[in-house]
């Protein structure tokens, strides 16, 4: 039956209730004006209840008209002789359409409330369902799923801006991707009553993340707003877990791979050290020149694999959070020289310039670790400095900590490379192909300062070559003579 049509039944409906109503009262029960005016008020009441405010303006009218012919002297004609029915029948009148209007705002106040209840049971159980999802994706192919099923509608589409994806499920394509784009922009909500179409901005800490659209939606702008802050939360939670997920795994992933490493390591050592002992014995006694020089390779090939092996060890610790410096006071000076010491072969063509004032304060440090950091820096220095160039070693206190410098006169760094040359086998561009190594070393003296709580930072322009630097704790507690 079309709306029309049942619009006109209805006011029809009402016409012939009240005519009833008087019928009875003139031909079957007698009945003063009185009774037969406060029953005419209680049909328009319940016809305002059931149907609504014109078919309760049409029975109140028919109501007037049917009790000035019918009770209301001169009775059969529509006047009136005594004005007090006059008055009587206006305020007939104005009682039942106030009460009507009163009893139809009633009946929508609670339609209203009925539907507000609906919707917030279904953003609940929305939002249930959204603590189940998974990924980014899946959570947003199920809030589309889930706000069909949930409020009953047509179809909807989520926009996510972050990642420029469509979740759609309307099928005939009401929505377009470029009114979903301008509401995601603009932050302005758009409502097409005409087409039936809506679509609010999905906001998450006053940021615009999205969109979300509704096909033959019902629902208030309370409620649309609601539900596309639900459906930030919901896509906010899979990404956070997505992200943890991401992070856990990578962190398991490089336990593993220390783990392994070391492993790999310490099988490695031990026929590094037979192969080592033999070729030391071999090669104090050797046959002939050929003999000798083959056995001088085969030395220094095992001291660069048992270097390599050495640093793998070292990285393995670092990443396993194994590493615990065994800090004590040690004086700057002391554990410079004997890095010059140990060094004394790569460095015999260099000249080294010291600049560490004999008032330094010690630090707090362990000895062979930071011997090693320094060991490390030296390493690099000569490596990628001119052969001959002069090599200066520093130190100064600064607040409560001691930096130590270690400056080259070689070509410098890009400034691009800066930030990555301490990362885990980085090798710089200009060099990969010239120097050998696993790009290991720079990342273990990076990870030893760390240990003792201090900051490794390299300061270079090109052409002016590198400057080193790490800062470490000063010690704060007394020496004891």
């Amino acid at each position: 039956m079309s709306g029309p049509l049942r619009a006109t039944l209805r006011l029809v409906g009402a016409v012939a209730l009240v005519a009833a109503i008087i019928f009875v009262y003139y031909r079957i029960i007698p009945a003063n004006n009185l009774t037969v005016g406060l029953t005419l008020v209680l049909a328009i009441l319940g016809i305002a209840t059931w149907w609504g405010f014109t078919e309760s303006i049409a029975a109140a009218i028919a109501g007037t008209l049917g009790l000035n012919y019918f009770f209301l002297p001169p009775v059969g004609e529509f006047t009136i002789s005594d004005p007090e029915n006059w008055v009587a029948l206006a305020v007939f009148l104005v009682t039942a359409v106030t009460a009507s209007e009163l009893s139809v705002r009633a009946r929508q106040r609670a339609a209203e409330a009925i539907a507000r209840s609906q919707e917030v049971e279904r953003l609940y159980a929305l939002g249930q369902t959204l603590l189940l999802s998974g990924s980014v994706r899946s959570a947003a192919r199920d809030i589309v799923n889930s706000i069909i099923r949930t409020f009953e509608i047509p179809g909807a589409v989520l926009f996510n801006q972050l990642t420029d994806e469509f979740f759609r499920s309307d099928g005939r394509g009401l929505i377009s991707d470029e009114q979903l784009r301008h509401v995601a922009e603009t932050g302005e909500p758009l409502n097409d009553a005409g087409r039936r179409i809506a679509i609010v901005p999905i906001r998450l800490g006053g940021q615009c993340t999205g969109s979300l659209g509704f096909v033959g939606s019902s629902l208030s702008a309370a409620a649309l707003n609601a539900l596309a802050y639900l459906v930030a939360i919901g896509i906010e939670r899979a990404r956070t877990i997505e992200e943890t997920n991401k992070a856990e795994a990578a962190r398991q992933s490089e336990v593993l791979k220390a783990t392994l490493l070391d492993a790999l390591a310490h099988d490695l050592k031990t026929p590094l050290t037979s192969i080592k002992g033999a070729v030391t014995h071999l090669l104090a006694n050797p046959h002939d020149a050929e003999e000798l020089e083959l056995l001088t390779i085969a030395n220094e090939e095992a001291d660069r694999l048992n270097r390599l092996v050495v640093e793998v060890l070292e990285m393995a610790r670092i990443e396993a959070s194994k590493l615990h410096p065994d800090r004590a006071p040690h004086n700057i000076m002391d554990i410079i020289q004997a890095t010059l010491k140990a060094q004394e072969e790569s460095l015999k063509e260099r000249v080294i310039k010291l600049r560490v004032p004999e008032s330094l304060p010690v630090a707090d440090v362990d000895f062979e670790f930071i011997e090693q950091v320094l060991k490390q820096l030296l390493d690099n220095a000569v490596n990628y400095s001119p052969p001959g160039a002069p090599l200066t070693i520093s130190a100064q206190a600064e607040g409560e900590r001691i930096i130590v410098n270690v400056a080259d006169e070689g070509k410098g760094i890009p400034v691009d490379e800066q930030s990555k040359i301490f990362d885990k086998f980085y090798r710089g561009r200009a060099w990969r192909e010239k120097v050998l190594g696993t790009g290991l070393g720079l990342s273990i003296a990076k990870g030893i300062v760390e240990a003792h709580g201090g900051k490794i930072w390299v300061t270079s322009a090109p052409g002016k070559g590198s400057v080193f630097s790490f800062a470490v704790p000063m010690f704060k507690g007394e020496l004891v003579s």
